[in-house]
């Protein structure tokens, strides 16, 4: 099974677990059938994957009996000796586990200066606050923000948003029980899926869902240049901060509260509706943004 289908499917479960009608939701919304969330979730298991579980619980065991600081070589040498598994093992596999799940040889840390601290956030801020691209896909800025419906009771939600830099459209968007991994990666996917073969730098605070491993393994697979904003610095975000006022002052606060989540999930899809294709930016001569994109795209 694809990697990335898999992906979405473990998101999907993840993501809707505890909250009713949410699966549904979630599924039209990447465009997959709950015939294949089905046959996922039924899938019979190959000798492969059988010996590959059994090899992750081994290793994540003996990595975490022996505090984190041991490496892959460490590591076969424990499943070796002591029999650990009925078959063989090599190292290029148990590194391959690690590396699937995210760990390493954990080194006694040194202790390391604030200006050591600022100096790498000044190196991870690989935008600078550069903000005028001369090409859609060239930039991609990301966050999510919390909206609420609800009239005897108050539900809240967090809709996640990609913002292309150049057109300052929004490309991308979800909405989630709250802010998780599982949550960004099903919308970028999707919105890689809707570009095609595209490369853009991704700009986003540092949340634990945009530093998450499993979110940037994704953007890994798709050649990616990463940028963080600096701690306490929303102007390194500003464009994508500045649409989310603007969504939430002029359009959100306009309308009635959504009674229930499918009335959210329209109006925001309104809004994104309203803001790329009626909204007119006085920052880029009085065009919208999908004119903007258009433009761009046939110079």
């Amino acid at each position: 099974m694809n990697s990335q289908r898999k992906l979405s499917y473990q998101a999907i479960m993840e993501v809707s677990e505890g909250n009713h009608g949410w699966k549904s939701i979630l599924l039209d919304h990447i465009g997959v059938s709950r015939q294949a969330l089905n046959k996922f979730l039924h899938h019979r298991k190959t000798d492969w994957e059988h010996k590959n579980d059994l090899l992750t619980e081994v290793v994540l065991k003996t990595y975490k009996d022996h505090f984190q600081r041991i490496g892959a070589g460490k590591i076969l040498s424990h499943i070796t000796k002591e029999h650990l598994l009925d078959f063989e093992v090599t190292y290029y596999q148990v590194r391959r586990v690690m590396r699937s799940e995210g760990i390493s040889c954990k080194s006694k840390a040194k202790k390391r200066s604030r200006k050591d601290d600022n100096d790498q956030h000044e190196k991870d801020n690989v935008l600078n606050q550069n903000f005028e691209v001369e090409k859609p896909n060239m930039v991609w800025l990301s966050d999510s923000t919390q909206l609420e419906f609800g009239i005897k009771e108050t539900h809240k939600v967090k809709l996640s948003g990609i913002l292309d830099l150049c057109s300052r459209k929004i490309i991308g968007s979800f909405i989630s029980p709250s802010e998780t991994a599982e949550a960004e990666i099903a919308m970028f996917k999707e919105t890689f899926e809707e570009m095609g073969d595209v490369h853009p730098m991704v700009h986003t605070d540092r949340g634990p869902a945009f530093t998450a491993v499993s979110f940037n393994k994704l953007l890994d697979e798709h050649k990616v240049i990463r940028s963080f904003s600096r701690p306490g610095t929303p102007y390194d975000n500003s464009p994508m901060e500045s649409w989310w006022s603007n969504f939430k002052g002029i359009w959100m606060d306009s309308h009635p509260r959504p009674a229930t989540l499918e009335a959210l999930i329209k109006l925001v899809q309104d809004g994104i509706d309203y803001f790329n294709n009626i909204d007119r930016l006085p920052t880029k001569n009085g065009l919208t943004p999908e004119e903007c994109w258009n433009k761009a795209i046939a110079k």
